[in-house]
């Protein structure tokens, strides 16, 4: 009896001890050992475990609902299913979007990574039996930007430094019913930051698309910024090597007060070689990589409000040579810091999109001849982290 007690006794005391070894072994661990944070570069970042290289991801989840004709015409039109009738519908589209920033400090300089990866889900058209569908299905992701950049120097995918530095066209979501230049493209780039208010950049740029990808020599675009307290003025100017044709853009911004800021953008662009015969249906109608609007000359102009913290009020308002032209407008409200509704909505004539030779004739087409007006609206909720 003795022993048996004492043998249960034993098994006990071990089994205590082991317990306790057990919830000392899986006690919570000091987030500090793990997690170090990284303010270098701004909230969010963190060191990578055992680096020197801060990281920080984010990005946002975007729903936008689009009423009539939105941006382009016939935009939210589809047919019946069984009839095949022309009707409106509701254009839906889910995004979601994933951003990664890296840094660090080394003897050439900051070394930076930025990432941005798209995936959406909504509507596309699609035709079935010479009907206009509009089916909702998952699209193809996108790789909008992935470039390294060490000190001034960036290479990788970007969107083109003709409208990167000299910015977009407002704070409406909508914001090319005149389109102001080109986008995605591979560079090879250098920024200049003099400190006084005065920058500048030299871009070497591959291009995009049937028209846009070079087929000789990379096209380039330089660019000149000053900044000050009441705004700043750019000029950005590239050539295109498909097209040997040449483009510009002049940007003012003005801080009329806290609350209300104003800009105003002219773009030209020459023909050069864009309106020779063709077989591309896209390059005769004498629109480049750059030189994107109708004519050779295009104008975007906007203000933003602030009515207060949470609510603004964004305008813009753009035209070009072949009267084509939009109107933009939208009320934006923060509910939550991270959290926006936007409410929008749009006007649009358009038309005549070919400029050049019409007819073997070397004069512009500038008729309102088939031009058709769009109205439309988009309500977006857009959640960012």
């Amino acid at each position: 009896m003795n022993i048996r007690s004492l043998l249960l006794g034993s098994t006990a005391a071990l089994i205590a001890v082991s317990d306790a070894r057990a919830v000392t072994a899986v006690a919570e661990p000091d987030p500090t050992e793990y997690v170090k944070v990284c303010d270098v570069y701004g909230s969010g970042y963190v060191y990578i475990s055992g680096t020197e290289t801060c990281v920080r991801i984010g990005g946002y989840v975007r729903y936008d609902v689009g009423l009539g004709h939105v941006g382009l015409v016939d935009h939210a039109r589809t047919s019946d299913v069984r009839t095949g009738e022309h009707q409106g519908t509701w254009q839906n589209n889910t995004r979601f979007t994933l951003k990664t920033w890296t840094g660090q400090e080394t003897e050439l300089g900051t070394l930076k990574t930025y990432t941005e990866t798209r995936m959406n889900f909504g509507n596309r058209h699609t035709s079935v039996s010479d009907s206009s569908r509009s089916h909702a299905f998952n699209g193809d992701s996108t790789l909008t930007f992935a470039w390294i950049q060490l000190g001034g120097l960036r290479v990788g995918k970007d969107w083109s430094a003709f409208d990167m530095f000299i910015g977009g066209a407002g704070d409406v979501l909508n914001q090319t019913p005149v389109p102001y230049g080109a986008f995605d493209t591979n560079v090879v780039q250098y920024y200049f930051d003099a400190g006084n208010g005065f920058s500048a950049v030299v871009s070497l740029e591959e291009g995009s698309g049937v028209v846009g990808t070079i087929d000789s020599y990379a096209p380039h675009v330089v660019g000149l910024k000053y900044t000050h307290g009441w705004g700043a003025i750019t000029g950005v100017a590239a050539y295109d090597s498909n097209y040997e044709s040449v483009a510009a853009k002049v940007r003012v911004d003005i801080n009329v007060t806290n609350e209300l800021l104003l800009f105003g953008m002219l773009g030209y662009g020459s023909n050069g070689k864009l309106n020779d015969d063709s077989t591309n249906a896209i390059d005769a109608h004498g629109r480049g990589f750059y030189k994107s609007w109708g004519g050779n000359w295009a104008f975007w102009a906007g203000a933003t409000y602030k009515l207060n913290e949470t609510t603004s009020f964004n305008l813009q308002l753009s035209g070009d040579q072949l009267k084509n032209h939009g109107v933009a407008a939208n009320v934006a409200y923060a509910f939550l810091p991270d959290f926006t509704v936007t409410a929008e909505l749009d006007y649009g004539r358009y038309g005549n999109f070919a400029v050049g030779k019409v007819d073997g004739a070397s004069n512009m087409n500038w008729t309102n001849a088939n031009k058709k007006s769009s109205v439309g609206g988009i309500l977006r909720f857009e959640r960012s982290f």
